[in-house]
C-alpha cells in the first residue's frame, strides 16, 4: 500500500496533502507554522522510514529548519536554532531557502541560506555546521543580489559521488565542488549575462534554478535570468536551448525523475512583466534535452496572470511521474501522467514559495 504526501510552502506556513498511490483526490490538512515564510521543504526518502524537513522563518525565533518523522504530524523544533553563522563572522541567517538531502551519502542534508552560504547536515537535518570554504571564497565580495535577495537557492547533490554537490545563487551562478565542499570552481561559461555590458564574466550570472538529468548525472539544465541552457559536460560549459519556447525568461526548471533528456519548464515574459505570454499559463516540455519543445496539458486554466517562483515546480518519482506546480496566487496545478494532462488540487492559498511530492509505500 503506497500513500502520496505534497508538501507546499507558502508566506503564511505549510500545507501538507494527503492522497493514495493514484494521487487524486487530495485532502489538506490545517496549515502548519501559520504566520511563518516556508521558503524550502524536502522529502527524505533515504533508510528506513521518511523524514519531511521545512525551512522556515518565524517574526520571532528568525530562520529554523524543522523536522518531522511522522509525515508531518508533529514536528521537532528542540534543534532549529542551529543553521547559524558562527560567533564573530559578522553575518546572521535571514531565510533557509534550500534544503537538499544527498542521495549519495547516508545522512547528510545541505542547506543553503540567504545571505549566500551553504550548511552541512551529518544527522538528517538536526544539526549544521557551515562550509567554511564557499563562505571564505574569494569570489563572493563581488556576489550580488537580485530581487529576491543574495542566496543560495539550488543545491544539486551527484546522485552517486558524495563528494560531488552543484549549487546555483542569484547573482553569482553556478559553483562545483569535487572534494565534498572543501574547494569551489565557478562553472557559468556559456551561460549570458544580458543585464551586464561586454562579454559574460566568470561568475556573476543570475541563474534561477538547475536540475541534473535522469540518467547522466553530468547532463545539466539551467533556468537563468533570460535564457535557458544545457550542459553536457557536469556545468564546465553551457549551451541555449531557448529555441521554440515562447519565452525564455522563467524561474524554475525541472528534469524527469526517471527520463533521460525530459525537462520541463514555465516560461514567463521577462522585463517588467514577468506573466506567462499573453497571460496563458503552460508547462513546457522536451524529450531530447531541450532540441525542441512542446507544451503540455490540456488542463491548465486558459487566464491567470501569474507567476512560478524557482522551488515552485517539483516531481514524484512515480511513473508515470507527478508534476506539482504552485503559483503566487495560491494555486496548486498537477499532473500525474508525464504532464500529458493538468487539474487544480488545491486553490485559496498564500504565495506558494516551493513544492514537494512523493508517493511512500507504507509499512
Amino acid at each position: 500500500m503506497s500513500d502520496a504526501i505534497l508538501l507546499a510552502g507558502t508566506r503564511k506556513g505549510l500545507f501538507i496533502g494527503r492522497s493514495d498511490e493514484h494521487r487524486t483526490p487530495w485532502q489538506w490538512d490545517a496549515p502548519v507554522f501559520p504566520m511563518e515564510e516556508v521558503y524550502s521543504v524536502a522529502i527524505d526518502e533515504r533508510g528506513s522510514s521518511p523524514r519531511l524537513l521545512a525551512g522556515s522563518t518565524s517574526m520571532h525565533y528568525g530562520p529554523q529548519v524543522l523536522w518531522s518523522d511522522d509525515l508531518g504530524r508533529t514536528w521537532d523544533r528542540s534543534h532549529a536554532g542551529t543553521v547559524r553563522f558562527p560567533e564573530g563572522l559578522g553575518a546572521s541567517v535571514e531565510r533557509v531557502w534550500q534544503i537538499a538531502p544527498s542521495p549519495a551519502e547516508g545522512d547528510v542534508v545541505w542547506a543553503g541560506t540567504q545571505p549566500s552560504a551553504l550548511f552541512r547536515s551529518e544527522d538528517r537535518g538536526e544539526t549544521f555546521e557551515l562550509v567554511r570554504s564557499l563562505w571564505d571564497h574569494p569570489h563572493r565580495p563581488e556576489w550580488g543580489e537580485g530581487f529576491g535577495g543574495q542566496a543560495i537557492h539550488t543545491i544539486v547533490p551527484h546522485p552517486t559521488e558524495g563528494d560531488v554537490v552543484t549549487i546555483a545563487m542569484s547573482t553569482g551562478g553556478v559553483y562545483r565542488s569535487t572534494d565534498g565542499g572543501a574547494s569551489w570552481t565557478p562553472h557559468n561559461r556559456g551561460i549570458t549575462t544580458e543585464f551586464l555590458p561586454g562579454e559574460p564574466p566568470e561568475f556573476g550570472q543570475c541563474v534561477h534554478k538547475v536540475a541534473v538529468d535522469a540518467e547522466d548525472p553530468d547532463r545539466l539544465y539551467a533556468q537563468n535570468h533570460g535564457g535557458v541552457f544545457r550542459s553536457d559536460d557536469a556545468g564546465r560549459s553551457w549551451t541555449s536551448i531557448s529555441a521554440g519556447l515562447p519565452a525564455d525568461f522563467g524561474f524554475p526548471i525541472v528534469a524527469h525523475p526517471h527520463r533521460g533528456g525530459t525537462v520541463y519548464v514555465y516560461p514567463l515574459v521577462g522585463g517588467d512583466q514577468r506573466f506567462p505570454p499573453e497571460g496563458r499559463p503552460a508547462v513546457w516540455r522536451s524529450t531530447d534535452a531541450g532540441q525542441t519543445w512542446e507544451e503540455t496539458g490540456p488542463g491548465m486554466p486558459v487566464e491567470a496572470w501569474t507567476a512560478v517562483l524557482r522551488d515552485g515546480f517539483s516531481t514524484d518519482r512515480e511513473d508515470p511521474a507527478g508534476l506539482y506546480v504552485g503559483t503566487r496566487h495560491g494555486s496548486i496545478w498537477a499532473s500525474s501522467d508525464d504532464g500529458g494532462s493538468w487539474s487544480e488540487i488545491r486553490a485559496n492559498l498564500p504565495d506558494v514559495l516551493t513544492v514537494r511530492a512523493a508517493v511512500l509505500t507504507s509499512a
